[in-house]
């Protein structure tokens, strides 16, 4: 009875091996879908391999489709028309569509798979996306958990970006983590300084980038990063202005703050900046320094919930209350936000029906 009992259950091992192996095999024929060709804008073709998305097929050709959130499908970052060879539109990329873009073969190009010769459109500003090489050349403590990184650049390599965009970070593995990451941050550093770009980088629990920045990268590694993206920018007109930030989101008002000092403004502006307490307050100095500078520029702390003990004798609670010490004429005015996005459509919607700004003047970066 035993040795059947035995030989009952090396049969079932065996079946169960070469069912597994059946699959593995099934799966490589099936998913093999040789070489392929990518169509872009009725000009460009590149061959790839069959079987990846769209974004890794155009990354490993050193094409780079925005993708703030690395390629998880939770961003919407990466979109791009599919005009032929998409399949099926994805549940998963429904949530992240208009109906307009829908209707006009918008798809996440993560999201898609190359399973056949596909036609697309995209900007051609992406072809002025590039990877750099960096060596890390300092690392500076704003906070208890903020750190502003400089990035050089190495081999000559110089960037042109304009204050307000972002790049996309590539980490390395560390710890349990075996495999890189994408993310995106904002330059905090001006334009004009083309051979090293600034990140402020906020430490997010468990976040794999943050986690990998704040405790494992040191002066001296070397790091690879593509930009720039965006298109939140300054635009050049004589409104005034209205910066609104919190946190990190502190980074591309720095860089726009200090191209307008290197270029020369009258502009009027005002930045209401969003913190918890004063231990998360950071870069006071510099946004005091530009109040000297500039002939009409305002730096606005507000504090959310200040300590007793921090004898705060500054504005306190939401920044929205606030805005109307620095509006005078709201069609003359344009706000740029950077913060999450409850932090964007609270801001927005204060602005647009409680103090009559067009819509279409206010700019955001929106993060998670």
């Amino acid at each position: 009875m035993f040795l059947r009992i035995i030989q009952d259950i090396a049969l079932m091992s065996g079946i169960g091996i070469l069912l597994a192996l059946v699959m593995v095999i099934a799966q490589r024929w099936l998913s093999n879908y040789g070489e392929l060709n990518i169509n872009i804008n009725s000009k460009k073709d590149l061959t790839v391999t069959g079987g990846n998305s769209l974004l890794s097929s155009l990354s490993e050709k050193q094409i780079f489709i925005p993708s703030a959130c690395g390629g998880r499908g939770t961003c919407g970052a990466c979109k791009c028309k599919v005009i032929e060879g998409g399949g099926p539109l994805l549940p998963t990329e429904k949530p992240l569509l208009s109906k307009a873009e829908i209707e006009d073969h918008i798809r996440l190009a993560c999201q898609v798979k190359i399973k056949s010769d596909i036609k697309i459109e995209i900007p051609e500003s992406i072809f002025n996306i590039k990877r750099f090489h960096s060596e890390i050349e300092e690392i500076i403590d704003y906070t208890y958990d903020i750190k502003g990184i400089t990035f050089k650049l190495l081999n000559g390599e110089t960037i042109d970006f304009k204050a307000g965009q972002y790049i996309q970070l590539e980490t390395q593995p560390y710890g349990k983590v075996k495999q890189s990451v994408v993310r995106a941050y904002s330059i905090s550093s001006k334009p004009e300084l083309k051979d090293r770009i600034q990140l402020i980088i906020r430490l997010v629990p468990e976040g794999i980038c943050t986690t990998w920045v704040h405790n494992y990268l040191k002066v001296g590694d070397k790091v690879n990063f593509t930009g720039p993206y965006g298109d939140f920018y300054i635009r050049d007109t004589n409104a005034d202005i209205i910066f609104v930030a919190g946190g990190s989101g502190q980074a591309p008002i720095k860089s726009m703050l200090e191209h307008l000092k290197e270029v020369g403004t009258d502009r009027k502006m005002s930045f209401f900046f969003g913190a918890r307490t004063t231990k998360d307050l950071y870069l006071t100095e510099e946004m005091l320094a530009f109040e000297k500078h500039f002939n009409d520029f305002h730096y606005i702390p507000v504090l959310s919930h200040p300590e007793p003990d921090e004898n705060w004798q500054g504005r306190i609670g939401f920044v929205m209350p606030y805005f109307k010490e620095a509006i005078r004429d709201p069609k003359n005015t344009e706000a740029y936000l950077c913060g999450s996005p409850g932090m964007i459509a609270g801001v927005t919607k204060s602005l647009v029906e409680e103090y009559s700004l067009d819509k279409d003047k206010i700019y955001y970066d929106s993060f998670g």
